[in-house]
Order: structure tokens, then sequence, then C-alpha cells
């Protein structure tokens, strides 16, 4: 076991290393300069066309699903515990400079996770026969924008079998958090995750996407105002955990306490990998998701990059951070994961402020696991086609997707977030040649939306939906 931890260990610190982080920031900031800075800056223009739209009955468009309930699936991705054990584990071991890099990464990964949604609009499909959604994933678009359908068959098989293993670290976070807070044992704690997930995802994409809707704003909100109350009770200390935050980002961190200090390599490495899987910008996981949106325009939908963006990373990721800074946590214990930040709440609210914790980590580890069980059906959906089989093949994956979960809870948290940083680098890796090969064609939806089809809405006309038929170049109106 501990020469297949080292060789994962060892494999993830090439591939996260400086050629996957400089590329990863390199491409978001192209891309923003491209964008010119609309996802970052024009705020009050985005958040009027994504959270200022959640309550609306009927938009405009073709899809399976609303652009609000497609996003709620999109942010049970996001919102999980990458954000709390995620976060957590990035401290401990790059140090409380991983934050900025976390930061920096989440501003200019905006722009990548737009270009995300737009290709997933470009090149879904309409899925009649088998299940009435629309979908896409990596492999829709290898084969829609390349032809390459061999390619596309490979990577649908190694998304569908692997992907599962990702929520490993959900199910270890749940443990362990919900044990430090309750006593309550593991085996336990997993049977309830898999039976209720079990039976959220047996109903499909309506299914989920109306739990998640739910739960995901509720929980989110929720967990922001605990860690408002934290950084309120320490209001003082924070000019000086925000300079330590930018000092640590560019300069080592020396070890204290149980803290084993970082260099700025450790920083950069943990903060952009963690945010990655955090935001899961740049993963491809935002093609998915908001393929089934019903939209006017493909640009419409890519604004909830943004809206998805700036929530999970430059605010509930940031609230984790400093809770665990603030109380010090990171180097008076040397509890790791969602334990580490259970144990920081707890130090400010006492018992229950743990308990709280651990009610948070497990509801949305638990929304993870079904916001990530959609991305993987795509997989079995497009190796199968549009047919009877794709539709008995769910049914059974339904159980396999859960057995990684349930069975491998108790594996030590530093080699489950090893695989997984393997696993996202490879989905990186994939998803920026799509976003590089079609950059052009992005900028041209892009610059449709700037050009004719938003003026010509504010100026009170009413201009046609777009959409965007997978198999040719042109637009159709």
């Amino acid at each position: 076991m501990e020469s297949i931890a080292n060789f994962l260990y060892a494999l993830d610190d090439i591939l996260w290393g400086t050629g996957m982080t400089v590329i990863l920031i390199g491409t978001g900031i192209l891309l923003t300069l491209r964008f010119r800075f609309r996802y970052q800056f024009r705020f009050l223009f985005n958040i009027k066309n994504t959270y200022g739209r959640m309550f609306e009955k009927k938009a405009p468009g073709h899809g399976t699903i609303s652009g609000f309930k497609a996003a709620c699936t999109a942010l049970a991705n996001t919102i999980g515990t990458g954000n709390i054990s995620g976060v957590a584990t990035a401290i401990v071991s790059g140090g409380p400079g991983a934050l900025f890099w976390m930061w920096f990464s989440a501003f200019f990964g905006m722009s990548t996770k737009a270009c995300e949604i737009i290709i997933g609009q470009r090149y879904r499909e309409h899925y009649k026969n088998s299940m009435d959604e629309y979908v896409c994933d990596r492999s829709f678009a290898l084969k829609n924008a390349f032809g390459w359908k061999k390619g596309a068959i490979v990577l649908a098989l190694f998304c569908f079998i692997l992907g599962p293993w990702t929520c490993c670290v959900q199910t270890e976070a749940v443990v362990g958090s919900v044990k430090e807070a309750f006593g309550v044992s593991g085996l336990v704690t997993v049977i309830i995750i898999g039976v209720t997930c079990l039976l959220t995802i047996w109903g499909g994409l309506r299914s989920i996407s109306a739990v998640m809707s739910k739960a995901v704003p509720i929980m989110s909100m929720l967990y922001i105002l605990m860690g408002l109350g934290v950084i309120i009770l320490h209001f003082k200390e924070i000019p000086g955990v925000i300079e330590l935050i930018i000092v640590s980002a560019f300069s080592p961190t020396a070890a204290v306490g149980g803290f084993a200090g970082a260099t700025v390599k450790d920083a950069i490495q943990y903060g952009v990998a963690r945010g990655i899987y955090s935001n899961d910008a740049g993963t491809g996981y935002g093609m998915i998701a908001h393929a089934s949106a019903i939209t006017d325009h493909p640009v419409r939908q890519s604004i909830w990059g943004f809206g998805e963006v700036f929530l999970d990373t430059m605010i509930i990721c940031s609230i984790t951070a400093f809770t665990i800074i603030l109380t010090g946590s990171y180097y008076t214990s040397e509890a790791t994961s969602s334990t580490l930040t259970t144990i920081a709440f707890s130090s400010v609210y006492g018992e229950v402020g743990g308990q709280l914790t651990a009610i948070a980590v497990a509801v949305l580890a638990w929304t993870t696991i079904i916001g990530m069980y959609y991305t993987c059906e795509k997989s079995v959906n497009y190796a199968f086609g549009d047919s009877a089989t794709n539709k008995k093949m769910m049914t059974f994956y339904k159980i396999y997707y859960l057995i990684p979960c349930v069975i491998f809870y108790n594996v030590q948290a530093d080699i489950l977030w090893a695989l997984t940083d393997i696993l996202s680098a490879v989905y990186v890796a994939i998803t920026l040649f799509i976003i590089a090969a079609k950059h052009k064609e992005i900028f041209r939806i892009f610059d449709d939306f700037y050009k004719r089809f938003l003026p010509a809405q504010e100026r009170g006309e009413n201009p046609p939906v777009v959409s965007f038929d997978c198999r040719k170049t042109e637009e159709k109106d």
C-alpha cells in the first residue's frame, strides 16, 4: 500500500507541477483578455443574468431544465467537500498562501468555465429516445467537433469507470467530520449516504436537479453565515491574516506547531489544484451540467460560470480558509481534511459548532456525490448512444457508481486527494485542448451575443432564439 501511495504522490507532483499550472492559468489569462474581462467586471450584468433569473418560470430557448437548475446541478459538483476538506488540505500542505493562488486561478478561471459552457451548448445532442435530454461531455465534444469517435469512446470508458473513484474523498470527509462531531461510526454513515444517494439519482436528471436547486442554496447560505460569524468574532485579526496569506504566497512559510512549513511551489501547486477541484474551472464539468439548460443563447448560459466560481472560491473557500487560519487550527492540530475544519469551528462555537460543520460537510458531500453521478452518467450515455441499451446500462451504473464511495471511505485522505488530482489533470488536459482547438468558434459565438443578439434585445426587439447544431459549423436561427 505504501508503494502505491508513493507512486500516486509522485505522479500527482508531476502532473500538477509547473507545466500544468502555467498552462491552466495562462489559458485563463488569455481568454480573459480576449473576452475583455466581461465575466469578471460586469458584476451587476452578470448577477442580473444569473441569480436575478433564478425564479423565471419559463425561459425562451431549447433544453431539458431551467438555466438555474442546470447551474445548481453544476454547483452540486463545485460546492462540496472541496470547499471544506480540500481547502483544509491545501492549507496544511501549502500553507496560508495557498488561498491566494486559489483566488488567482479562480479569477481567470471564470473565463475558462464560460468556454466550457459554450462548448457544452454548441456540441450537445438531444437524446430523444432513451431519456429525452440534451446531453454533452468531453466525448461528445471530441466526436462532434473533431470527428474522433474512437478517441471519444476510450475517454468515455475512462470517465465512467474511474470517475466514481473521485467521490471517495467525499465520503472520507463526511465520515471524519461526523465521527469527530457526533462519534458515529463510519459504517453507519456510509450506509446512510449510499441509500439516500441511490434514491435520489434513481429518478434521473429531473429528480437530481429538483433536489439540488433546494439543497445547494440553503446549505451554502447556512455555511456562509457560520463562517461570517467566525470572521466577525476575529475582526481585528483580519488585516494580519490577509497579510499572512499574501506574504506566504510569494515566500516560504515557516514551520510552527504541528504545521511542517511550506515552500512557494507548495502554495501554488496545492492552491491551484485544490481550487480547480473545488470550482471545476478547466475540468470540463461545466459543459456537462449546462448542456441541458434551456437558454436563448449559449453565452447567456455561460455567465453562470462567473456565478459558480465566484460563489465557490471567492466566498465559500475563503470562509473555510479564514476560519482555519484565524483559529490557528492548522498548526495547533495535526488533523487534515474536513476534520480540521470541524475542529476550527468547534474552537469558536463549541460542540454545537462542530456538529453544525459536520452536518454541512455531510450535506455538501452528499450533493457532490449526486452531482458527480450526473457527469459520469453522460459518459455512459455517449458509449451506448441514444438506445434502449443506454437506458438499461444506466440502471446498472447507478449501483456501480456508489460502490467505491461506500467501500473505500476509510482510505487515507492524502491518497484519495492524490488520485483525485491525477484524474482531474487528465480532464483538464483534454478540456484545454478542446478550448484551444475551437477558440475561434467560441469567440464567434461570444461576439454574436454582444454585437448582435444583446443589442437587439436591449432595443426592445425580440431576437430569435439561437441554437447551434452540433453537426454543423454554421449557426441556425
